[in-house]
């Protein structure tokens, strides 16, 4: 019996694959392939901020914005519809608070003194990094190693900012220690390691960041006049708090999508809909 030809080349398709497993390159790439993403964006944060600092226009800035906004979506194309909902939402929560701590109150200020186009959807690609990095095999085999990480480097970042930071660096950071016993509370919560993981990401952000001058907190926060470290050392728990609020509002919106969702509240209604509307309660 003659063998047919697209049976012979997936034979030799999967003995490919199967020998490739057995080489050292492939056993790492099959290693580090649920890693990717987190990889990436680790990668991707100090190239952009570099970048950034060396924009001299809102216009040039807008550039690397744009770039954010593929990037996001380019991300989310193999999410499920839950996951992009709760993203888009954070999206939304994200530009709010911006919007309202860095130009209305004035705690931080970025380089230009607007919000960049590149922060919105840049936080919907930190918020998508701890998402996908609670559901890697690494998180999902150590949960309480990964709460345990989160708890303690807080802690020691919020008393290394009580007492080393004057010192070396002349600021005093209360404001971080105050965001402490918020942070604590999420790690108690059963979603701990999205929020052990939006500690480190958000942390590895708010370093570079700073670092690079993109933003800058004040020394002493506006109205209140805590004194404030650059970046604040816990300042993760507020970020903390928009990933829950996101996960919160993207649960009470419905299955098909907000914007179907308005539209079929807001349009307007014909006859045919309200018969079709009375046969349905009857």
């Amino acid at each position: 019996m003659r063998t047919q030809p697209h049976a012979f080349v997936s034979l030799r398709a999967r003995a490919f694959v199967a020998r490739r497993q057995h080489w050292p390159l492939g056993s790492s790439i099959e290693l580090i392939r649920p890693y990717w993403y987190q990889l990436l964006l680790l990668a991707v944060i100090p190239v952009a901020f570099w970048l950034d600092a060396r924009t001299t226009s809102i216009g040039q800035q807008n550039v690397l914005g744009a770039c954010a906004w593929i990037l996001l979506l380019l991300s989310m194309r193999f999410s499920p519809p839950a996951e992009r909902r709760q993203v888009w939402v954070m999206v939304g929560v994200a530009s709010a608070v911006e919007v309202w701590a860095s130009i209305v109150w004035g705690i931080y200020r970025y380089r230009f003194g607007n919000v960049p186009m590149f922060v919105p959807p840049g936080h919907g690609l930190v918020y998508l990094w701890a998402l996908r990095a609670a559901r890697t095999p690494l998180l999902v085999k150590y949960p309480r190693q990964a709460k345990w990480f989160g708890l303690v480097g807080a802690t020691a970042w919020a008393i290394f900012g009580l007492t080393l930071e004057p010192m070396l660096f002349g600021r005093l950071d209360l404001t971080g220690a105050m965001f402490w016993p918020l942070f604590v509370w999420f790690m108690r919560k059963p979603s701990a390691p999205i929020y052990a993981s939006a500690f480190f990401v958000t942390s590895v952000l708010e370093l570079v960041g700073t670092s690079f001058g993109t933003w800058r907190w004040q020394i002493f926060a506006p109205v209140t006049h805590i004194p404030t470290g650059n970046p604040p050392s816990v300042i993760s728990a507020g970020y903390c708090v928009m990933d829950y609020t996101s996960l919160r509002v993207a649960a009470m919106l419905p299955a098909s999508g907000l914007l179907l969702y308005l539209w079929r509240r807001i349009r307007p209604r014909s006859d045919g809909d309200e018969d079709e509307v009375e046969v349905l309660a009857g």
